[in-house]
């Protein structure tokens, strides 16, 4: 008996138990140190005890295996305990164990250090310190053993029966196999150690066959905001807008991709060598990015940004701070008023979150035509009709782009169109909608500033394939859009709306704007490694608001007045 403790930098130190005299090394589910990576071959390498200690033997791979950095080319040994196995980007350290423990480390010589007085009470809690972390890390080496050997037993007794899953309900399904995987448990491994928890066990390999693996306790904890799967064995989250590591993962490649596809099979979209990029949508309209080998060289990749699960509101916008009241207020005018309106900002800025809180400002009278790439809105409003793009089929025919969803939103009497994104020619369509009648429109795009955004906006239209000359698109763009709302993401996770900017026209070729409310911060600043500083009016007024004034509308001039509020 051995074990094998496995080191790499892209996640924790883990360690195997071999009960038996050999365990194999590689990317193959067969292996009992399962190893990840393009260079590691399905069976690479295998590691077997003899009389005279524990050797390891080369298989295969393009990943060359050395031994204390000179290479095997077919078998080394025996290891000792200090030994360092080097494959790929994983270091491997192979001990023995006796009756009376595991193998004593051998002494380096290279670098002595002379012990210091610890005291019987430090050295009793660095002990059970170091046995608990050894026991949290041994728990998890041997739950996912027992999960891949239980998920294993699953696929064969599904194919003996041959179970029709495709003829059953969700809920029928996960009622079947889970009775299954339990009758599996007690029948063929009654023998599961005392450290391994049985309904835990059952409900890993449950998700994994029917769910979303892994994965289902992360999008079930509401802390949690976004899941990326780099690969099988690194799954990264955000939490409070920063970025953290997670401990779970998937068993394999093959893990992965198995829910990549239960995602988008319902939605009728397809993902495979052919086609190896797919955006789809959970059931709780959730976005999903799936990318898969040959596309992605490390296995396969999701992303899944989650949205919250109740409807959000401008209250949020304050509680979270990312704007103050006067803005709020503002905002919720220029909506119901029908301003035409464009949310800017950076990847993962809050910008789809923020545009659903405009929409909520929408009058309940009103017709409203949502158009998106990937059903992410949550509108409300009783006389709402939404749409969404469709990608071609086998055949590379039956696409339907956001460009023909927006010109057939025309020919739907709306009040207002909302298009969850602008990415390329759909913008021409979309300016020309809000200069025909259909004021009030709201939209997206990725830019790093308001002036970005206008600059964007004008590649977008010459996407179009339309000949126009560049005063004509900047024309279309002055006359369209009344107001951009920047939203930006700081490196402390924070998101705040930093330019409230006024479209005002165009003089010499250049579209004019000027900022109605800014938010000035230092970021990295104030407790918790925050961004401190605060939203002021620039004592500019907008000019539709006058306008409004005129007209007799009860509308409140002072929050222009030119002021700064703090934010801690």
């Amino acid at each position: 008996m051995f074990v094998v403790t496995v080191e790499t930098s892209k996640r924790d130190p883990r360690q195997v138990r071999c009960l038996n005299d050999s365990c194999g090394i590689g990317r193959g589910e067969d292996n009992l140190i399962m190893l990840q990576g393009w260079n590691i071959a399905r069976e690479h390498a295998l590691i077997r005890a003899a009389h005279d200690g524990v050797h390891i033997e080369v298989l295969s791979g393009r990943a060359p295996v050395s031994v204390n950095g000179d290479r095997v080319k077919d078998r080394h040994g025996p290891l000792h305990r200090d030994d360092t196995v080097l494959i790929g980007d994983y270091r491997l350290r192979v001990a023995t164990e006796s009756a009376s423990g595991p193998e004593p480390a051998a002494v380096s010589h290279s670098h002595v250090m002379v012990p210091q007085p610890v005291s019987a009470e430090a050295e009793a809690d660095n002990a059970r310190a170091a046995h608990a972390a050894a026991s949290i890390l041994s728990q998890n080496t041997d739950m996912l053993l027992w999960r891949q050997r239980v998920h294993s037993a699953l696929v064969k007794q599904m194919d003996l029966r041959r179970v029709d899953v495709h003829g059953m309900s969700d809920d029928e399904l996960r009622a079947k196999t889970g009775a299954l995987i339990d009758e599996i448990i007690q029948r063929e491994f009654s023998d599961l150690p005392a450290s391994i928890d049985r309904s835990r066990l059952a409900k890993e390999v449950l998700d994994e066959a029917i769910g979303l693996g892994p994965l289902e306790d992360l999008i079930s904890d509401d802390s949690v905001t976004e899941i990326m799967v780099n690969r099988a064995d690194e799954i990264f989250v955000e939490r409070a807008g920063r970025i953290e590591r997670s401990p779970v993962i998937f068993t394999s490649d093959k893990a992965v991709l198995s829910v990549i596809e239960r995602i988008v099979a319902p939605l009728g979209r397809r993902i495979d060598e052919s086609s190896p990029m797919v955006d789809a949508r959970l059931l709780d309209g959730s976005r999903v990015n799936a990318v898969i080998p040959p596309v992605a060289l490390r296995g396969p990749s999701l992303s899944i940004r989650k949205f919250s699960k109740r409807k959000m509101t401008g209250q949020d916008l304050l509680d979270f701070g990312s704007c103050n009241a006067e803005m709020l207020e503002f905002i919720e005018v220029a909506v119901r008023e029908k301003k035409n309106i464009v949310v800017t900002g950076g990847t993962g800025s809050g910008k789809t979150t923020l545009l659903n809180i405009l929409s909520n400002f929408i009058p309940d009278h009103e017709r409203i035509v949502t158009i998106e790439d990937a059903a992410e809105l949550k509108l409300t409003q009783p006389n709402l009709v939404s749409m969404e793009a469709r990608p071609a089929n086998l055949e590379g025919k039956g696409q339907i782009a956001i460009r023909d969803l927006v010109r057939n939103s025309l020919r739907m009497r709306p009040d207002r169109i909302v298009v969850g994104e602008c990415r390329g020619g759909e913008a021409l369509d979309m300016l020309q909608a809000m200069n025909t009648g259909h004021e009030g429109s709201l939209t997206t795009a990725h830019a790093n500033t308001p002036r970005d955004a206008l600059s964007r906006l004008e590649v977008m239209v010459l996407m179009s394939s339309m000949d126009l000359p560049i005063s004509v698109v900047r024309e279309q763009i002055a006359s369209a859009i009344d107001l951009i709302i920047h939203q930006r993401r700081f490196p402390c996770g924070s998101r705040k709306i930093t330019h409230i900017c006024e479209v005002t026209g165009l003089e010499s070729g250049t579209i004019q704007t000027q900022d109605i409310f800014v938010f000035r911060g230092r970021e990295q600043g104030g407790a918790g490694g925050k961004v401190r500083g605060s939203f002021s009016a620039t004592g500019a007024v907008p000019e539709f608001y006058e306008e409004l004034a005129e007209r007799g509308v009860s509308v409140d001039l002072s929050i222009f007045t030119l002021k700064e509020q703090a934010v801690a």
